[in-house]
């Protein structure tokens, strides 16, 4: 692949019969995207160059399960092609509708539970394997298989200090303390909640698209819809209106806030220091 281009050779291994057009499209930082056409129908095709096909093992299981409820892209086949893992999805085209529904979508997806905190497996991310054994205890797994291993990436990427880990223990001891005496129902949680993953299609019918799926505290998922925007009043209104939100709920966001900005920090360096230290400075 030179240039983000498929070549000839590649596309003819893949499971479509009479290609007609391919083109890049946007497909976020992680993976190269296109759409694919053929005399019957029109593909999303997602590839990771330079990995096997059970790269998008954990994608196409959080699909799957989101899918049982709420509207995602259906995956069609995946692979692996010249040392290249590939990804066939149905083709959605984009339209607009109503986040009152998107609300509703997200509520209904986050009734679904299980008995623990967890997913079918670990996922493999840029800078660390998502921990996914099930564990009983919401207050063990997000402290030892999400912040603990997030801090450690941080670490490593030189993007920590005493200070950060003085009030990140903190703010964990009163996480930890909360859960004490509240309990947390395991939900199907998106995993990745942000206005680049939903979609509404052209009959106006809304999609929750690019999962990193687990079950947790549905409020973090929430809390990543307040992170970069991009949700709505009438989003709240449509989630309230199928499971109302928990009082007190905007005391609990920040630690859950925390983990996605601090991601951010490890990722994409010191810009997002300042937003990290704003949620530390309050423990």
């Amino acid at each position: 692949m030179i240039n983000h281009q498929l070549s000839s050779s590649w596309l003819s291994q893949l499971p479509l019969d009479n290609i007609t057009s391919c083109q890049s499209v946007s497909g976020g930082d992680i993976n190269l995207a296109y759409q694919i056409t053929t005399n019957q129908a029109t593909y999303f095709v997602k590839v990771q160059p330079n990995h096997q096909a059970s790269y998008f093992d954990h994608e196409i299981a959080g699909l799957r399960e989101i899918g049982k409820i709420a509207n995602v892209p259906t995956p069609v086949a995946n692979g692996e092609i010249d040392g290249d893992a590939y990804l066939i999805l149905n083709w959605i085209n984009s339209g607009v509708g109503d986040q009152y529904a998107l609300g509703q979508e997200v509520a209904k997806m986050h009734q679904q539970r299980r008995e623990e905190f967890g997913f079918m497996d670990n996922h493999q991310t840029k800078v660390l394997v998502k921990n996914n054994q099930w564990n009983p205890s919401w207050r063990d797994f997000y402290i030892n298989q999400r912040l603990k291993p997030e801090i450690s990436a941080a670490i490593k990427q030189d993007r920590w200090n005493k200070w950060r880990q003085e009030h990140f223990d903190r703010m964990i001891a009163k996480f930890d303390n909360y859960y004490s005496t509240h309990e947390v129902q395991p939900s199907l949680l998106h995993g990745d909640l942000w206005a680049g993953n939903f979609m509404f299609s052209q009959t106006h019918q809304p999609y929750l698209i690019d999962p990193d799926c687990v079950y947790g505290d549905r409020e973090f998922d929430l809390a990543m819809t307040t992170v970069f925007g991009g949700f709505d009043d009438q989003f709240y209104r449509g989630y309230n209106a199928i499971y109302p939100i928990t009082p007190g709920i905007n005391e609990r966001l920040p630690w859950y806030r925390f983990y996605y900005l601090c991601m951010h920090l490890i990722l994409f360096g010191e810009s997002y220091g300042p937003a990290v230290d704003n949620i530390l400075s309050s423990y």
